[in-house]
């Protein structure tokens, strides 16, 4: 039963990490166009 629960609490804490990966993947998407935009000025 201990065993069942760490299980949960790592597939929560990877689950939680690789949405935070994505969440900061598409913020540095999002700065690019802008960047790019700022060169082209």
């Amino acid at each position: 039963r201990d065993v069942d629960m760490a299980k949960e609490m790592m597939e929560f804490y990877k689950n939680s990490i690789l949405q935070q990966a994505a969440q900061a993947m598409l913020a540095q998407a999002n700065q690019l166009p802008q960047g790019v935009l700022q060169l082209l000025r």
